[in-house]
């Protein structure tokens, strides 16, 4: 089935992706028919950019696969699906990006697929900076993916937290963060430092 059939949203963001990106979602598909094991393609390079393509098309193909339209036609709907499943498992191996995390895990959310919200709490633990793993929680408002970086940053050694603590966007949050690790793990280490961090903030605040 040829791209174009699937909507001229999809069919346009894909005309759009540079050919390094086509050829690397295309070599994910005919790897994905022997198995999701091989997925993704390692051979293939990965930047930035192709975060953000493969993000965006898969958004498409969300939005894509609920209309009318395509939910009447089975098979464009499977294939629709197909890629859909090859960019999320793109994404799932390569992307150490906040937003992208979002968006994998309300997707994963949405269709109660807790076993693939596991998997991208592991890669939320092997693969992000303590940055990008606050800014999951700055950004989102859904109670389980707060609870999950929440998590993931408490796990974390606490010189990784620290440098967060100086950020005005994070403070909070590296706080809350070792706040957890000071009280629930009882970290004299994190305690101290919350102390040391709350005497500097109360003349901030006068």
């Amino acid at each position: 089935m040829m791209i174009k059939e699937f909507g001229g949203t999809v069919a346009s963001i894909w005309d759009g992706l540079r050919p390094i990106t086509k050829k690397m979602l295309v070599g994910a598909l005919q790897a994905s028919k022997t198995g999701p094991a091989n997925l993704p393609t390692p051979k293939f390079s990965y930047d930035a950019h192709a975060d953000w393509e493969v993000s965006r098309l898969l958004t498409a193909l969300d939005e894509q696969s609920k209309t009318i339209e395509i939910r009447k036609d089975i098979a464009k709907l499977t294939e629709i699906t197909r890629l859909a499943n090859t960019c999320v498992l793109v994404l799932e191996s390569q992307s150490a990006s906040a937003e992208v995390f979002i968006q994998l895990a309300t997707r994963a959310i949405k269709d109660n697929d807790y076993n693939r919200l596991d998997k991208l709490a592991d890669h939320l633990t092997e693969r992000y900076s303590s940055g990008e793993i606050a800014e999951v929680i700055r950004q989102t408002d859904m109670p389980q993916i707060r609870a999950i970086a929440y998590e993931t940053l408490a796990m974390m050694p606490i010189p990784n937290l620290i440098p967060l603590l100086d950020d005005p966007l994070y403070a909070g949050i590296a706080a809350a963060s070792l706040e957890q690790k000071a009280y629930e793990f009882d970290s004299d280490e994190a305690r101290d430092i919350l102390e040391q961090f709350d005497a500097e903030v109360e003349p901030r605040g006068d």
